[in-house]
């Protein structure tokens, strides 16, 4: 049966988009969205870019108000906001299970352009680890 995850955080440009990419790019037969309580007006150009380096395109993407999915079930709703900064979002709809996988907001980097890129490949890289071990512990069949 086909697995329908939720993928929220704050302003869903960054973190919720690339948690989304990778877990699209794992497994074609999930059904995987994102959306965020305050969505911001686009992804991140940055996040984008840092994707498209390892062969994923979220340049038709775009940041979703999470109200849109209330009247949805879902298996998975995974919180990606980093607790120590940020009120993770509650989704009140109808869940399996709720899980958290924070990670740092990238879009919070400063510095140089490449001091940023930086930071913004780092925590893609952690996205992308994090959410693999949770696809192979929750999803693989």
């Amino acid at each position: 049966m086909r697995k329908k995850i939720l993928i929220l955080c704050t302003g869903n440009s960054c973190r919720s988009q690339i948690a989304e990419g990778f877990l699209k790019s794992f497994d074609s037969e999930l059904e995987v969205y994102s959306a965020g309580t305050n969505p911001s007006k686009q992804v991140h150009p940055k996040a984008i870019q840092v994707m498209k380096e390892v062969g994923i395109d979220l340049s038709k993407n775009y940041p979703k108000m999470v109200d849109k999915f209330l009247n949805e079930s879902f298996d998975f709703v995974i919180t990606v906001c980093d607790n120590a900064k940020e009120t993770c979002p509650v989704f009140i709809g109808k869940v399996g299970k709720q899980l958290h996988i924070g990670f740092e907001d990238p879009a919070d980097a400063t510095g140089t352009e490449e001091e940023i890129l930086k930071i913004f490949r780092r925590i893609r890289d952690e996205i992308k680890n994090d959410f693999y071990e949770f696809y192979q512990k929750n999803l693989q069949s």
